[in-house]
């Protein structure tokens, strides 16, 4: 299938630094994206290292591999993000100044006519289809878990204090699970990749009103962008858009990166 991509980075309004990071790989539909945490820059850090040595590691694999499997692929992921999250903590274990360290991390990567997404934490992967928008992740968060055990409604957790408490993380500590999910993939899908800084500041259904009302993928990023700032940008805000030729409204393959306010 062809795939079109659009990336775009943007510090929000409250914080001074970018602790974001996006790497793609269009040449194997690839997309990751990370969004760190810890002090000093310890999170750009951790982001940083995280998007591009599954990019690298990941992509080279996909490379030199022929004829493979979706569970040799899942496999490969595995092994791509387990060696980040090693990398990430002994770096962590190594500087002082990089003490604590982690990010959350969101892989998606097409395979014909299906998607293995993978992630860790609060960043998310959305799918719309047929004009319904459906998060395709589920955050590894304290919220989430609240959620889940019928503490508190989805509709409390939008005002929620601690949003941001994530269960699980890339390189805090020597192992992570990566949860992944295999997806079919359909014809004029439109899929987003963000983290919880756009996810936080604007409720599913205006992502939704967005994505629908822009045909232009870097028109789209814009305004979600835009809308995540206008909104308050209380945090760094990430994305990534990929859209599926096809179906009734697939404008011609294009592809944008990055896009930097």
């Amino acid at each position: 299938m062809n795939l079109e991509f659009f990336a775009a980075i943007d510090k929000g309004r409250a914080r001074d630094n970018n602790e974001d990071s996006i790497a793609l790989d269009e040449s194997n539909a690839l997309a990751v994206l990370a969004d760190g945490m810890g002090g000093y820059n310890a999170g750009e850090v951790a982001s940083g290292m995280a998007t591009s040595f599954i990019r690298s590691e990941l992509g080279r694999w996909l490379q030199e591999a022929t004829e493979t499997s979706d569970a040799e692929v899942r496999r490969a992921m595995d092994i791509c993000v387990d060696n980040a999250n090693r990398a990430i903590f002994n770096a962590a274990n190594a500087n002082p100044h990089y003490a604590g360290m982690g990010t959350t991390l969101v892989v998606a990567l097409f395979r014909g006519p299906r998607l293995l997404v993978g992630h860790v934490g609060d960043s998310r992967a959305y799918r719309l289809r047929g004009g319904r928008l459906v998060q395709i992740t589920r955050d590894h968060s304290l919220l989430q878990e609240q959620i889940d055990a019928g503490l508190i409604s989805p509709e409390q957790a939008a005002f929620a204090a601690h949003k941001n408490l994530v269960t699980r993380a890339v390189g805090v500590e020597d192992t992570v699970l990566l949860e992944t999910h295999l997806h079919e993939v359909m014809p004029g899908d439109l899929y987003l990749l963000c983290s919880d800084g756009l996810s936080d500041m604007l409720d599913d259904a205006t992502l939704a009103q967005m994505l629908k009302s822009h045909e232009v993928l870097a028109d789209a990023g814009r305004a979600l962008i835009d809308a995540a700032n206008d909104a308050g940008g209380k945090d760094n805000i990430s994305l990534v858009l990929v859209r599926v030729a096809g179906g009734a409204a697939s404008p011609p393959p294009r592809s944008w990166w990055p896009f930097r306010r």
